[in-house]
């Protein structure tokens, strides 16, 4: 009789022991998973920003970021969401990735909720590649982001080793500082066509004098705010073009709504142009002297673009 009970015994423990490794196993499946799919979304937007903080910063200015902190704000943003990303593989600090992953979500959703009414509508700027129209659809998907960092935290490890972590973060700050560094080199003295053709056919010359050559979407609001701006300025000597990025039949109604009807011609080349001086998204201009790049602009909120043209002599 005491047998049969230390046996029955025996298998009630041998299942509660089979029971809890069960639990054990589906629990860390799960944790790897919300931690690889929520760190590859952040190690994405982290280094995005690190290798393009200017385009970065662009994006974040038209979000309502101030446009004096936003290349600050990229790369700051770029570093820890890169930091965040490598933490939430390594087992051992997957929590405190899981932390700041989850405080960065609800802050992207507050800033983002504040700015509501002014944003309804646009494309968020948060991650690249995700393309997201502010609306009840953003809180949506950043709220499973936020349930994909809380999974990964709470079926993890107690987190140990501050000062390796500390090593991590410090690696990518370096790397943030050498980027940025190439990132203010890139796109300098870059020479241009001779010419262009303009919609009517002739030839336009690039390669005398200063020209301003401003690439917009006739349907961006932002491109026709920074064009109202630039019709606003004193050009001097300094030649204008304009260059449609797509629906170039709507070129000439742009100019004229933007106030820049008459200031120069339009041209058709944005395929040309846009392979020596890349950008990601419109409003954004050259400004080139003799033929050759003096500038790329790429902010136009603020003081943009007046305080860059003035320092390089292209407005009065």
């Amino acid at each position: 009789m005491s047998d049969g009970l230390a046996a029955s015994g025996d298998d009630e423990f041998h299942r509660g022991y089979v029971s809890l490794e069960e639990q054990r196993t589906w629990r860390n499946a799960l944790g790897w998973t919300c931690a690889i799919l929520i760190s590859l979304v952040f190690l994405a937007a982290g280094l995005w920003k690190i290798t393009d903080p200017i385009g970065a910063a662009v994006r974040l200015a038209q979000a309502k970021v101030p446009e004096s902190l936003s290349v600050f704000t990229a790369v700051s943003l770029g570093t820890v969401e890169t930091f965040a990303g490598v933490l939430l593989l390594v087992p051992r600090f997957r929590r405190w990735g899981a932390w700041i992953t989850s405080l960065m979500l609800v802050a992207f959703m507050l800033f983002i909720g504040y700015h509501y009414k002014e944003l309804i509508g646009a494309e968020c700027s948060c991650f690249p590649w995700i393309k997201r129209a502010v609306g009840p659809g953003f809180f949506i998907g950043d709220g499973i982001m936020l349930l994909l960092a809380m999974g990964a935290g709470v079926w993890s490890a107690r987190p140990a080793g501050v000062r390796p972590a500390s090593l991590i973060l410090g690696a990518v700050a370096v790397f943030t500082v050498v980027s940025l560094g190439l990132a203010s080199q890139r796109n300098t003295g870059i020479k241009a066509p001779d010419t262009i053709t303009a919609q009517d056919g002739h030839a336009i010359s690039l390669k005398e004098g200063k020209v301003f050559v401003y690439f917009f979407n006739p349907q961006c609001l932002h491109c026709l705010d920074a064009g109202r701006k630039l019709a606003a300025l004193n050009w001097g000597s300094t030649r204008f073009v304009g260059i449609p990025t797509e629906n170039p039949q709507f070129g000439s109604w742009f100019l004229d709504q933007a106030g820049l009807k008459g200031k120069g011609p339009l041209s058709n080349d944005v395929e040309q142009l846009k392979k020596l001086f890349p950008f990601d998204l419109p409003p954004a201009a050259v400004a080139l002297e003799n033929g050759v790049e003096k500038k790329m602009l790429l902010q136009f909120e603020d003081k943009e673009p007046l305080a860059t043209l003035k320092s390089i002599g292209f407005v009065q």
